[in-house]
């Protein structure tokens, strides 16, 4: 029951309990026809043999009693366990997800998500299912236990007088193997993770001759999953085997006690019979009930991590919304840092003024990717504010916020959809003329017009079936079709080709335009005429400039470009 409660405090009510309900009422029909062996043995080795009929007519009866109520309440709780269990879990998910920040969905996220998505769709087999034997293996014994008594109290006695040990046993079961079934859960997580990963990667662990290293960390993952799985099995064993003896025990008390009985005549032989078949009859659904109760323990640990997600704080919305009154950007005295690490930013200001380009660069780790995702609101800001248009990102709705903010970052993301459906992303409703012209704009319509199927081709899954300079073009023609006023770009020419490097930049020099830009490069000549450059080092901002400016600095910025002489002219190795 405490599951049941657990459920219903995420979902609502679901008629759990009315399942609970059938199969007790299942199970004490089937304990009643099993309890009719008693008086059935009776009258067969009674005087009058043909008593039996009546009392084989009403077990009959129960065990037609218990197919009917046990089918009805099996299609009920498939019923409930579809539309009322899994779909409710699933959308509960599916709406905590979009208000989650943004920054919350880091790479180790898709595994956890995945996990959390199928624990919502075995929980729903719990109400047809773990409900059924749980119920069940309780609910039969307890006609038993009575036809018992109504033979000999004493037989009775036996039956239950282990049962307080054999609930202490149930007990150590599921305790026992709670650690592990989370850790296993933890496993699984890293497995569907590495699983992602190594599909992913397919196209670089090849060109590099690298699947080996690819397959190890498969392969760990793999392990650290059989591990966890292994150490569950051996904390359940210990327990289980505990609470076995115990029923076991109980049963040969029970034999022990009708065979005492039957041979001081206190009972007759057909009694005696009844006896040793109630016995049986007694123990056999609470040996299975112990088994059964691991379901319960999956069901429970699949409840916890999808309650781990629904209770992750979202942002805070705002009480009274303010709309941005341009489009600039402003960081004043900012100071970040992740959770369980030190600041990245600290003391950080930057204005960026409406219609500029300012372009972020500095050593791995300075912060430059942190600063963009805080202009979108990934994360809140520990100290100091951001604002858009002079309005704090925090005084926005999510919505408001979005409407002014088009992303294109390196590790685009497609839809398996065709290449229009994830263009018309960025505005659905927006027209075919204008959807071709962002195309144009991004240089996607030479991609299009290579395609067999031109825009109906579909990109496959996260874009696969696209070169990563394809996959770019079709973020950036996205990013136009919205046309946000403020652009966020992060390294999207660092892992591609020369002529790819030379297209991107001509839709990036057409995505700026007239909007606020800001821009992470590692390819220098890809931002060398921006407005305004930012160095980015020790939490906040070495160097300030033009290209030109910086250059003749001889600081920092000039640094970088001292061993900038391509080797050829429309290459750069930076």
């Amino acid at each position: 029951m405490s599951t049941v409660s657990r459920l219903e405090e995420l979902t609502g009510p679901t008629g759990l309990r009315r399942q609970i309900a059938g199969y007790a009422v299942a199970g004490l029909l089937q304990g009643t026809a099993i309890a009719a062996l008693v008086p059935i043995l009776r009258a067969l080795g009674s005087a009058d043999p043909a008593a039996a009929v009546a009392w084989l007519a009403g077990s009959a009866a129960a065990f037609t009693g218990y197919a009917v109520v046990l089918a009805r309440t099996n299609r009920r709780g498939d019923r409930i366990g579809v539309y009322t269990v899994s779909d409710r879990l699933a959308k509960l998910l599916a709406a905590r997800v979009v208000q989650l920040p943004l920054g919350w969905f880091g790479a180790d996220r898709t595994g956890s998500l995945a996990v959390r998505v199928r624990a919502a769709q075995e929980i729903g087999g719990y109400p047809a299912m773990v409900l059924q034997q749980v119920t069940g293996a309780l609910s039969t014994p307890l006609p038993v236990l009575v036809a018992a008594a109504v033979v000999d109290w004493r037989a009775a006695l036996a039956f239950v007088v282990l049962t307080p040990l054999g609930l202490l046993a149930f007990r150590w079961i599921r305790r026992s193997t709670r650690p592990a079934r989370e850790e296993e859960a933890a496993a699984l997580t890293e497995v569907a993770d590495r699983v992602l990963e190594f599909a992913r990667a397919q196209p670089v662990l090849r060109a590099t001759g690298s699947t080996g290293t690819g397959l190890a960390n498969l392969d760990a993952g793999l392990r650290a999953d059989r591990h966890a799985t292994l150490r569950v099995l051996s904390r359940q064993s210990h327990p289980g085997l505990a609470y076995a003896l115990v029923v076991q025990t109980g049963l040969a008390l029970g034999v022990l006690v009708a065979c005492l009985l039957l041979t001081a005549g206190t009972i007759d032989p057909a009694a005696g019979a009844a006896l040793l078949v109630l016995a049986v009859r007694f123990a056999e659904p609470l040996t299975l009930a112990g088994f059964y109760g691991t379901g319960l323990q999956v069901a429970a640990n699949g409840l916890r991590g999808i309650r781990e997600v629904v209770g992750t704080p979202a942002l805070p919305e705002p009480e009274c919304p303010r709309e941005p009154a341009g489009a600039g950007i402003e960081f004043s005295d900012v100071t970040f840092g992740y959770p369980g690490g030190d600041p990245v930013l600290r003391g950080f200001s930057l204005v960026c003024a409406p219609g500029t380009m300012t372009a972020l660069v500095g050593p791995s780790g300075a912060g430059k990717t942190t600063v963009t995702r805080l202009v979108a609101r990934f994360f809140d800001v520990d100290a100091g504010a951001v604002r858009i248009g002079g309005t704090d990102v925090r005084d926005m709705t999510t919505a408001t916020l979005m409407r002014q903010v088009a992303m294109v970052f390196q590790d685009v993301y497609l839809f398996d959809a065709t290449i229009e459906e994830n263009v018309r992303l960025g505005r659905p409703d927006a027209t075919d003329a204008e959807v071709r012209a962002a195309a144009r704009a991004a240089r996607l319509d030479e991609v299009v017009e290579r395609l067999p199927l031109g825009w109906a081709t579909t990109v496959g899954e996260a874009g696969g079936r696209l070169s990563g300079g394809e996959r770019q073009r079709v973020s950036i023609a996205r990013a136009l079709l919205k046309d946000a006023p403020v652009v966020l770009l992060d390294e999207i020419t660092a892992a591609l080709d020369v002529e790819n490097v030379a297209a991107v930049a001509e839709a990036l020099g057409r995505l700026a335009g007239d909007r606020t830009v800001l821009v992470v490069a590692h390819r220098l000549t890809t931002i060398a005429a921006a407005d305004r450059i930012a160095v980015l080092a020790d939490g906040g901002i070495a160097e300030l400039g033009t290209h030109s400016e910086l250059a003749a600095a001889g600081g920092r910025y000039a640094g970088y470009l001292a061993p900038a002489v391509p080797a050829h002219p429309a290459e750069d190795p930076r």
